[in-house]
């Protein structure tokens, strides 16, 4: 068990995260699905209004718009036809290439003179009756129009519907296509209903285009694509803007370019001569918006009707007649506008077919998408979880940018339009989960680092634990360690003297110091024993310096005990003199025990051997005693006595054991004569010169404060020089007991 459980959990959640969002983007579920294009709706706005060009004004293309002025001028809608008929001939008089109707005549236009006669009939000579009759020719505007119609090349407009019921007028004549170009095979958006122009009006030109924009906004209501080519009853009809384009043109035909996918045959794009037009696979396009309105050049219907001498900006034009006014209800909601006419959404159209220069979702781009998506979230899901929290942030900040920065690209230089909302959803998601799992795991992770060390390390440390809980485990490792126990002396004795609850109450006091001395010193409480503290240093916190803080402990603590003696003698508490034994080597660390009870615990021989040095201190008459591996790690900053070189209970390999007197930045000249005194003792009595290390150890007795230890030497002398001593004797000393 670790702390942090491991990564594999956020991992395969992160990957399902973006299983997930794979599911979304292919899904047919349409709940789902209007969701998804309201997301990449809302995230297309954004691209397009981002890159749109400067503000500019494209010239080929003019808007004879029925305004508010023009209705105030020339009265309310509908315009009788004559007056339609002069507005176009004066359009064809000012040089107007192709003029194409944002509008729909449905109905026949009511002959003016027949209405009077019939409206008089009966009240009037009946020869002035015969008389106006007939005249009736000369009223009749809808032949007036049609014969307008007839002499220039002009387009119709009409509505496909999905109303059933709803026909009226007559359809112009549908595209045609050659036999191989499958076009039956191809799904393309079906109208079911459709209002057209009166047959008059429609037979004169033989052109007509639908402009069904209310057939296909997206789920919220905005104009981004537009239908390019519609099917009705088995045939297929043109857009008002492909429709005035092949005729400005003047191309015959409109040649689809398709695909097979599957069983299906999917358009792909419109060929017009040498144009290619993008579609999707049912049959739309993506309108480029140039800007804002009017990106291009607008004529007051009226100034058109009264002034027809000023229009020359018609010379050479496409002319859609449309309106702007707001009662006649052809105002869009759009990606650049919230209000924008809806005649001019054609005229961006047909802009952008004459410049060959469409965006476009070819089919591939799902298959691009979804491998996009699998590559930002495959790849955030395995590396977010191995990342702290900032630099979660800034990776997917920076995984963002550059998936825009890409996206952008392939929009403005390619004219491909990839998913944008969706894979910047997914990085978001991603990111969202893993710093609030990391926030979660970490606060998880606190609470088990306080838990489990907060009694045993010092609370900075759990401070330092917790900023990085993944580098601290129970798991067992092996770790070159420093590992004390101090006891107090003859405490059997002592505590038969006290009762239970002035025990407990001495114990504490004496352990709230010293624990407070080991923890200053960066140790870690392994447990309290009766009278015995075990304490470590390494672990669960790295410390480089373990042995040197760890003599650093017990020499305060020494100090610590000595300064305590007077304040337990005046609270009638005994003196306590403690022993400390310090060791350095191989451990091992982690937690253990078992299902009922577990410890943060240190074992090994280098741990038992510091428990039996801590029993020798009595023997020694000093108070801390340290094994070679730890003078090994110190004897740069800390003087030390050696002792002796023993071979302790259990173990076939002897032990220097030595003593710590003071930091050498405090030591004496003397203090440093006083050990060499010592070691050169030592080394006599080791070889057998036996009178010489008398003499040493007599001297060291008289002057040094080390005098049991000087008298143990001058015993041990007195039972050796009188004996014989063995072939392999190397002067270690045997302890049996512990």
């Amino acid at each position: 068990m670790t702390i942090t459980r491991g990564k594999w959990l956020p991992r395969l959640i992160g990957l399902g995260l973006t299983l997930f969002f794979l599911w979304c983007l292919t899904t047919d579920m349409p709940l789902v699905n209007r969701l998804v294009l309201r997301a990449e709706g809302v995230a297309y706005d954004a691209r397009l209004n981002l890159t749109l060009p400067p503000h500019s004004v494209d010239p080929r293309i003019v808007i004879v718009d029925i305004d508010e002025k023009s209705l105030k001028q020339e009265g309310h809608w509908p315009w009788p036809r004559d007056k339609i008929a002069r507005l176009t001939e004066n359009l064809f008089a000012a040089g107007a290439a192709v003029v194409a109707f944002d509008i729909v005549f449905p109905e026949k236009e009511e002959n003016r003179a027949l209405a009077v006669a019939h409206r008089l009939d009966g009240r009037l000579d009946p020869h002035l009756l015969r008389l106006l009759r007939a005249q009736a020719a000369a009223f009749d505007d809808d032949a007036t129009l049609a014969a307008t119609l007839g002499r220039h090349d002009t387009v119709l407009g009409f509505t496909l519907t999905e109303d059933q019921a709803n026909r009226s007028g007559v359809l112009p004549a549908p595209l045609t296509f050659p036999a191989e170009a499958h076009m039956d095979a191809i799904p393309l958006k079906t109208a079911d209903g459709y209002v057209a122009n009166n047959s008059t009006l429609q037979r004169a030109t033989q052109r007509g285009g639908f402009f069904s924009l209310d057939m296909d906004p997206d789920p919220d209501g905005i104009i981004r694509r537009v239908p390019l080519v519609m099917r009705h009853n088995g045939v297929v009809y043109p857009s008002l803007a492909l429709e005035t384009v092949r005729l400005y043109l003047l191309l015959d035909k409109v040649e689809p370019i398709s695909a097979r996918e599957g069983d299906q045959r999917l358009l792909e794009a419109l060929r017009l001569g040498e144009l290619i037009v993008p579609t999707d696979r049912m049959g739309r396009v993506i309108v480029p918006y140039r800007g804002t309105q009017k990106s291009f050049p607008y004529v007051s219907a009226t100034d058109a009707l009264t002034s027809p001498k000023t229009l020359t900006q018609l010379q050479g034009a496409i002319v859609l007649i449309g309106t702007t006014a707001t009662g006649l209800y052809d105002l869009r909601s759009t990606p650049v506008e919230a209000v924008y006419p809806g005649v001019e959404v054609h005229a961006n159209i047909i802009a952008a077919i004459l410049d060959n220069h469409f965006p476009a979702e070819p089919s591939w781009t799902k298959g691009a998408n979804i491998v996009l998506l699998l590559l930002l979230g495959g790849g955030l899901a395995l590396l977010l979880p191995s990342l702290p929290s900032a630099a979660m942030l800034i990776i997917s900040a920076v995984v963002a940018v550059l998936f825009i920065i890409g996206n952008f690209w392939a929009w403005e230089s390619q004219g491909i339009m990839l998913a944008l909302a969706l894979p910047l959803a997914l990085i978001a998601s991603l990111n969202a989960f893993n710093v609030a799992y990391g926030f979660l795991t970490e606060s998880r992770s606190r609470r088990q680092l306080k838990e489990m060390f907060g009694q045993y390390v010092p609370p900075q440390w759990v401070e330092e634990m917790s900023r990085n809980p993944g580098s601290f485990g129970f798991e067992g490792e092996s770790r070159v360690m420093t590992v004390l126990f101090s006891d107090v002396r003859n405490f059997t004795t002592i505590s038969e003297g006290l009762p239970a609850a002035r025990l407990k109450e001495m114990l504490n006091r004496f352990f709230n110091p010293m624990t407070g001395i080991i923890f200053r010193h960066r140790g870690t409480i392994d447990k309290y024993v009766g009278d015995m503290v075990m304490a470590f240093w390494g672990a669960p916190v790295n410390d480089d310096d373990h042995a040197f803080h760890a003599v650093l402990s017990a020499m305060e603590m020494i100090r610590e005990a000595e300064r305590l003696k007077p304040q337990f003698k005046q609270q009638g508490f005994p003196e306590l003199d403690i022993g400390i034994g310090i060791n350095t080597g191989m451990m091992n660390v982690g937690d253990m025990g078992s299902t009922y009870r577990r410890a943060y615990t240190v074992i090994g021989d280098a741990v038992n051997l510091a428990s039996r040095l801590e029993g020798v201190t009595k023997h020694y008459g000093a108070s801390i005693v340290v094994s070679e591996n730890v003078v090994e790690k110190t004897a740069d900053r800390i003087l030390y006595r050696e002792l002796d070189l023993i071979r302790v209970k259990g173990k076939q390999q002897a032990v220097t054991l030595y003593q710590p007197i003071c930091l050498r930045s405090n030591a004496s000249e003397d203090d440093e004569k006083e050990m060499a005194m010592w070691r050169e003792a030592i080394a006599l009595y080791r070889t057998a010169c036996w009178q010489d290390a008398r003499t040493a150890f007599q001297t060291l007795h008289a002057t040094s404060g080390a005098k049991e230890l000087a008298k143990l030497y001058l015993e041990r002398i007195a039972s050796l020089s009188n004996g014989t001593l063995p072939d392999n004797w190397d002067g270690v000393y045997e302890r049996e007991s512990k």
